[in-house]
This record gives structure tokens, sequence and C-alpha cells, in this order.
């Protein structure tokens, strides 16, 4: 019930036709539907609310393959809830993880992160290059596979995708991703201003991408790159700098300026990187989705929405505002825990 769920639903419904969807969410985002009259979880044959730290066993019997996208899910939150982000990233997932092989589970895919680079000079990173991560999400992707892969896996094939930087169009639209933030600027203010020098480099890659990625990750045997396999999903031409990625949003959406603060210092998360093994591995569900393409969409759905709030970053579409708000307003804790 997030960015990506909402539109994995769908996909899924359509990939796995005789398939029983089984969904399990806090529900946390659930209401934050953007140009949406129906919820995506209509396409769902059961649809359980509870806590991942506390998804019991019996959840996964029958089960052939589990997508697990829960997570505190980017580095803002992460920040604020540094040890609730231990709990539900690293613990929960391992924990997940235990339970899925306990029950059988065929395949396990884990949506991980190409963040876990962190600072990374020189060429783009590999899988066998050496980790850096500078977060508390980042460290969290990472511990994930550090204890996953020590694992008896039993006959569960697990795949750790780690995706490129998310954007794009979905029914539970996120405004605190770089290029959807750009979009939103661009439409609202007729300008889009970047805090950094803009010199980081990040790869991205469309939500619907995502989506075939995980439908690879749920197909996939372990002949095709091992038992366990972590891997980069996102496509090389897709690596772009922060600057890069303004102006192609200020090509699509007229009269849009862009500042550059050519005096901040730069983000030290930048890297690139490379996805050859992607290629190799998963040539039938290479992403598709070009970052034009991706700009077009979000600008036609927020116009859809006759979206004008230019003071986007305080409002729901900010996943940490949320959370705040319902903070604030005495349903959750600060352990992120429904009172």
């Amino acid at each position: 019930m997030g960015y990506i769920g909402s539109v994995l639903t769908s996909i899924l419904a359509r990939a796995f036709q005789n398939a029983e969807l089984i969904g399990y969410d806090q529900g946390f985002f659930g209401h934050a539907l953007t140009g949406a009259s129906v919820h995506p979880e209509r396409l769902l044959q059961k649809q359980y609310f509870g806590d991942v730290r506390e998804i019991a066993s019996e959840v996964l019997t029958g089960v052939d393959a589990v997508v697990h996208l829960a997570a505190v899910s980017n580095d803002p939150m992460g920040n604020q809830f540094a040890e609730v982000t231990t709990q539900i990233n690293q613990d929960a997932s391992v924990r997940l993880a235990r339970l899925a092989i306990q029950a059988g589970v065929k395949s396990f895919v884990f949506a991980s992160s190409c963040s876990m680079y962190g600072q990374a000079d020189g060429g783009a990173r590999r899988e066998s290059d050496q980790l850096n991560p500078l977060t508390a999400y980042a460290r969290s992707k990472v511990a994930v596979e550090e204890n996953v892969k020590y694992l008896d896996l039993g006959t569960t094939v697990f795949t750790s995708l780690r995706f490129s930087t998310a954007c794009g169009w979905s029914s539970r639209l996120r405004l605190d991703l770089v290029l959807n933030d750009f979009v939103a600027c661009a439409i609202t203010s007729k300008n889009i201003t970047v805090l950094s020098d803009g010199s980081p480099w990040r790869p991205l890659i469309d939500v619907e991408d995502m989506c075939r990625a995980i439908i690879w990750g749920i197909s996939r045997t372990a002949a095709q790159g091992g038992q366990f396999l972590a891997i980069n999903a996102g496509s090389d031409q897709n690596n772009y700098r922060i600057k890069d990625l303004a102006l192609a949003v200020a090509e699509q959406i007229p009269d849009t300026t862009v500042t550059i603060n050519q005096d901040a210092p730069p983000d030290k998360r930048s890297y690139k990187v490379d996805f050859s093994l992607y290629r190799t591995l998963a040539p039938d569900h290479q992403p598709q989705v070009s970052i034009k393409e991706s700009i077009c969409k979000l600008r036609d759905g927020l116009l859809k929405m006759s979206f004008t709030d230019s003071k986007f970053r305080d409002s729901n579409f900010i996943r940490l505002n949320l959370l705040r708000q319902h903070i604030e307003a005495n349903r959750l804790g600060q352990d992120l825990r429904w009172k």
C-alpha cells in the first residue's frame, strides 16, 4: 500500500493471472491516493493489515513467492527514526526471510538499493565493488544482504534487487524522490532549484521497470545467478548527474528555469552504477521507460489532478510529513506502531 506496491499489484495481476495475490501492510499511507478512483488493492485476493515486525508464520503458509517492499523508505525518515529503521528494514527483513525459508517459499525478492554504494569515486559500481553506505537506510540494506547470504536457504531462491533511485507515476505518488520533486517544482512554480551543486551522479528507474525486475526475481531459478543473488537493477543510460535531471525536466515543461547553487558543497551520495549483470541475466525484463517518458507521465498525472501546491514539500506527498502527522495526532508512536 505504498508507492511501488500500488503499481506492482496491477502488474502482478496481469503477469500471474491465476495466482492468489496477498497483501500485507501497516497502512500508514493507504489513504494517500493520487489520481485514483479505487484502491489498487481491489486486485488482491487478500489484504492483511499488520506490522512487518510481527508478521505471523501462518501468513506464509502455502505461499510460493514473497516480494518484500516494507521499509522506512528514505534517508530523511531513516535519520529521524534511526533505531526503528534498524528494527524494520534490517531485523524484521531478516526474520521474514527466515520465516519464508522455513515455510518453503520458492522465491524471495527483496527491494534493496544502489544507495549502498554511497560515495563512489571512479567508474560505475559493480556488485562485487566495495560498499560505502552513508545513511541508516543504506546501512540497513547492506545488513540484510550480509545476514541472508549466510543462511541455509533450503529451497528458497533469494534475489536482492539493488534498485536505482525510484521515479515515475503511481496511484500513491511520492514527491520526496528527486525526479518527482523536480517535475512538481516545474509544474507549480516554473522553477527547479537544485539545492546542491548538481554534480552528484544517481541512477534512476521508473516504478514500472522496478516491477518488471520484481517479476524476473519471482520467476528466476538458482541457475540464473545462484540461489542467493544481489544484483544492480536499472540501466546504464539512466545514470544522470542531478543537474542534468533538472535540465531534462525543464525540456519537457515549457518556461521552466533551473537554478543551481554553485556555492553548495557537493552531496556525498554520488554513484554511477554498472548494470551489465542485470542485462546478462534478465534480458527479457530490461527497463523500458525512458527518463523523458517518466517525466511526461508525472507531468500529465499532476496536470490531470490540477496540482498547484508550490509548497508541496510541506504536504502529504512527502512520506516523512505523513508520519509526523500520524504522530502529532497521537495515532502513531515514535516507534512507528499504531496506538
